[in-house]
Order: C-alpha cells, then structure tokens, then sequence
C-alpha cells in the first residue's frame, strides 16, 4: 500500500522531481517484465560489453531514443555476468569523428535486484545533466552496477565490479547500432557512482584499451570507505549505509555478518537491505526502518579495524589516478555523508600524483544535491575534454573545502 501511495504522488509531482530530486526511482516493474533482466548461460557466452538484448524506453527524453540494455560484463571471479543498464542517444546530426559518450554512474539505489535504477520510472530525472548532455549532442549510457536488476548479488560500494560495469556500458554504446559513438568517452558519477568512476580511471587502461577515457568526474565519491564509515556510523544515514554495506560484502565475499551483527538487530539489516533508495519517500521509509539500529546494531566496536572488513575497506579504496586522466572533483560543504576533509584528502593525492583536477566546491551544498548542483559546470568541463583543449587544474591553489 506505501508504495502504491507513493507511486500516485511521485506521478502527481513529477514536474517538480529534477527540482526536488525526489520521485527518482518509482520501480517501473508494470512496464519492465522481470524476464528482460534475466539470463542463462547460452545469454553469457560472448565478450564483455556485448549486447544480450535491448528493450526500446517510450517515454524517451524530447529529441533522443533510449533503451534498456542487458549486457554482458566480467564478474568478480573472472566469469562473464549480465548487467543492465540504459542508454539516451540523441537525435540530430552526428559529428565528423561520431558521438561522445558520457557513462553515468549511480549513487545508492540500494543492494538487491528491485533497486536498479533502469527499472525506475523517472530514471531519466536521476542522471545530472543528462539533458544539457543531451543538447551537446552525447550519447549517455547508464549501468545499474551488477546485481541491481540481474539476480546475483550486488557487490556495493566495490570498486572493481563498478568500474567493469561502467567500461563495459560504454562498449556497447560504442557498438549499438544508431548510436553512431565516437571513440572517445567521459565517466560521471556520484557518491558510490564517484567511486565507480574512479575505478573507471584506474582500470580503463588495462581492462578497456579500445575505449578512449578523457575524464573522470566526479560528485562527493566515495574515497576512504574505512573513514567514511567510520564517520557516518553514530548518523541515521550512516547506519543505513554501514548495513548495505556489510550485508552485500557477506554475500559477495562471505565474511561473516553475525559476528559483527547483535541477533536482535539482524531482522533490521535484512529489512535494510531489500528496501531501495529510490525517492525522497524512501530516505523518510528508511529512517523509520533503522530506529531498532539506534538501540541495538553492532557487537564490535570498531568494525573498521576487524577483519576481513578492514582488508575489504582497503581494498575498494581507490588510490591516485594515472596523471594522464584529468578529472572534475565536486563536493559540498553541507555534506555530512562524505565529508570535505575526505574529498580534500583524495584531492590533495591527486595532486601530489601529478594530476589536473578542476575542484568544484559549493558552499551549503548536501550530499543529495551535490551533483544536480554540480552538473553544468560538469558538462561545461566534459565539452573542453571532448574538443581536446588542456584540461584545467587546481592544485597549487588554496582550496576552503570548508567555507560555509
């Protein structure tokens, strides 16, 4: 009944939704047979970031068609896996050279198969920019992260599962056909899809090297996950994040979740887990889903510096990018998810690595609106790339991550 309440009104304001950034994600499941999401092993046979199948979207942006894809990318064993996502192609002249393309990376949707953005009735409202990417004549390709409408599980907030996903969305949109893509592409992402595009950077050379990276940006990504952690627990929206989080690590590498877990608080993690954030109506949902958490959550601690999660924290914590990737950093003062001094910290070994990083800091931003309130300048940083002109930097400046 709340979600069907929820869809009545999400429909009644959806002129007000890229305003608000709520009513992203009303689950499109009527439209959307689960069967388009599934895959056998003859579907998996074939070469990451091919096509298992497409599924035209009606309700298109004005002057594009779009579609929703299954494809087929590398699981964390090595083994070919499905994924889904969607792609907006624009209409109009195709530039000498074929079109740019900007691969869009999601923040938290939520960690089970019901919460892939591409399922998501506005899904287009939740891609930042997407219609000033749009005018500028780019294709954007969305991927919904493995295990976010296929079945298996969804490794969240790993960083190479993420940025495989990404690469390989960006090869079927090369490939598909009428899209009439360039060689050349830009990953785009928030909060975890920051951490996903970072992973982008990172593995792109070797994984992709028929793709050509000209950018990263992103909005408020997720860094240092032992800090991040770490700082948000004693939040609402930190104890949501750290019980997504433990809940898909112990499926994804089996550590074991009841030694860390009270058994009174379990029945709240698993609620957690298989609720999505996919509105403004969600986060409300899922602040009254946490309050047993307050009470009675964790049996340690410290679970940043137990193992196997500390080794897990380390590993999907991305380091510096290769110089030759310029990236746009934005990030909020008002954001009390990823803090300033986190992003600051990532900026600063940028720097030190010898990157160009354009910083977009904006004053009594949150983390909710960092990157709608980011995305033109974005765009405008994506376009320099794309016309090959030298990317912009900002390191040896003073940067106030914290000016109010």
């Amino acid at each position: 009944m709340f979600r069907f309440w929820r869809r009545m009104i999400c429909i009644a304001v959806v002129g007000l939704a890229a305003m608000l950034g709520g009513c992203l994600g009303v689950v499109d499941k009527v439209l959307t047979p689960p069967a388009f999401y599934a895959a056998d092993d003859h579907d998996l046979v074939g070469a990451p970031g091919t096509l298992i199948r497409q599924q035209p979207i009606l309700d298109a942006p004005s002057g594009t068609t779009a579609y929703r894809l299954l494809y087929r990318s590398t699981g964390l064993d090595g083994k070919s896996i499905p994924v889904s996502g969607f792609i907006v192609i624009p209409n109009g002249p195709i530039p000498a050279g074929g079109r740019p393309v900007v691969a869009w990376a999601h923040p938290t949707s939520g960690v089970v198969p019901h919460c892939a953005p591409s399922e998501a009735l506005s899904k287009f409202d939740s891609v930042q920019g997407l219609n000033d990417m749009v005018k500028h004549g780019y294709v954007v390709v969305a991927t919904d992260y493995p295990g976010l409408g296929t079945s298996e599980p969804h490794p969240y907030l790993v960083g190479v599962s993420e940025g495989r996903a990404v690469l390989d969305s960006v090869r079927v949109a090369r490939n598909m056909p009428g899209s009439n893509a360039g060689p050349k592409f830009i990953a785009w992402g928030h909060s975890q899809g920051g951490q996903a595009v970072l992973y982008t950077g990172l593995l792109a050379r070797a994984y992709a090297p028929d793709l050509k990276l000209v950018g990263v940006a992103a909005a408020a990504p997720a860094t240092d996950l032992a800090t991040l952690l770490a700082d948000d627990f004693n939040t609402v929206g930190g104890k949501n994040l750290t019980a997504m989080t433990i809940w898909s690590w112990s499926r994804v590498f089996g550590a074991d979740i009841n030694k860390v877990v009270e058994p009174q608080a379990m029945p709240t993690v698993d609620k957690l887990a298989n609720e999505c954030i996919e509105s403004l109506f969600d986060i409300l949902a899922r602040e009254h889903t946490e309050k047993p958490l307050q009470k009675t959550f964790l049996s340690v601690s410290d679970i940043t510096k137990l193992q196997p999660w500390r080794s897990l924290m380390t590993r999907n914590t991305p380091g510096a990018l290769p110089p030759r990737i310029p990236l746009f950093i934005a990030q909020g003062t008002a954001d009390g998810t990823v803090r300033p001094a986190v992003t600051a910290s990532y900026v600063r070994s940028l720097c030190n690595a010898g990157s160009a990083v354009r910083v977009n800091i904006l004053p009594g931003v949150s983390h909710a609106f960092i990157a709608r309130d980011s995305a033109a300048a974005a765009v405008s940083w994506m376009a320099d790339r794309f016309a090959g002109k030298a990317a912009p930097t900002d390191c040896g400046s003073s940067l106030n991550f914290n000016k109010q």
